[in-house]
């Protein structure tokens, strides 16, 4: 039960005070992770120019930690470049927020699986923009 996990104060300050909530509009580059039926969604939105992620904007439907997670990610990949965004982890993810309770650890996942989807859909757009632009 929720109630009854404890959380550090960076934790509960991105979820009391979440930054870059939101979306992203016409930008390919946008996630949706996780099972709303079973536990926690995370909608993560990325404005990459210059392969570099100039604005990070996230949703999330779920616990005080996934909420948490959502907007430490925003904050942890604007201004990185696409490559070294991809190599976040939810260890990174974790260790950023001070800590998650073992229960609570899918959270920092769900951060890490919206960025690697994410970054796809980015790529998947270029590519195809690519192919558009040589058939031309």
């Amino acid at each position: 039960m929720e109630s009854q996990v404890r959380y550090n104060d960076t934790l509960l300050d991105h979820y009391r005070n979440p930054r870059n909530v939101g979306d992203i509009p016409d930008t390919p580059a946008v996630a949706q992770v996780g099972d709303a039926g079973t536990g926690d969604v995370l909608k993560l939105s990325l404005l990459i120019e210059e392969d570099m992620v100039k604005e990070a904007r996230f949703k999330s439907f779920g616990c005080t930690a996934a909420i948490a997670a959502g907007s430490m990610i925003t904050t942890m990949i604007r201004g990185r470049s696409v490559a070294e965004a991809a190599l976040i982890t939810n260890a990174d993810v974790a260790r950023a927020l001070g800590g998650l309770p073992d229960s609570k650890l899918h959270c920092s996942v769900l951060a890490e699986q919206a960025i690697r989807e994410a970054l796809r859909l980015y790529r998947d757009s270029r590519t195809t923009r690519a192919k558009e632009m040589s058939c031309r």
